[in-house]
């Protein structure tokens, strides 16, 4: 399948961030989970397969659903300490703030907020450090 994962070929081929999209409950309302995967693998298609194969795994004994949905990012660089792993460009005519509002500040996220924000403190609301703030998931300190 092109899985190089533990093979002498591993360093010949590159790193793969996938972008899945998943939701859980089966009535309203929904809880939707974005969650990125890094693999090393030859290409595409096949970071999306392993990828596809790992979801299926993921939602073995809960009720979640992988919704068909894959993005896929090579990493330039190797996996590390401030390493891009995921990277996705779109047109939009949209200014700033009403772009993030859109499609990654909806008020409807699960996350809290880290620090001083920006936008709950008075400050200009067109800083872009103000959702930098922001954090998903358990801190695990």
């Amino acid at each position: 399948m092109g899985d190089v994962r533990d093979t002498d070929e591993a360093g010949q081929h590159g790193w793969y961030a996938v972008r899945s999209v998943f939701q859980y409950g089966s009535a309203a309302p929904f809880v939707y989970e974005e969650r990125i995967t890094i693999w090393r693998a030859t290409n595409f298609d096949t970071a999306i397969a392993l990828a596809e194969a790992e979801a299926t795994e993921y939602t073995e004994d809960i009720d979640r659903a992988y919704l068909g949905f894959a993005q896929v990012h090579h990493l330039f660089d190797e996996p590390g300490h401030g390493a891009e792993i995921y990277s996705l460009m779109r047109d939009s005519a949209l200014p700033a703030d009403a772009y993030l509002d859109r499609f990654f500040d909806t008020g409807d996220e699960r996350q809290g907020s880290s620090g001083s924000s920006p936008r709950n403190s008075g400050e200009n609301d067109t800083d872009s450090s103000r959702r930098a703030r922001a954090r998903c998931g358990l801190d695990p300190q």
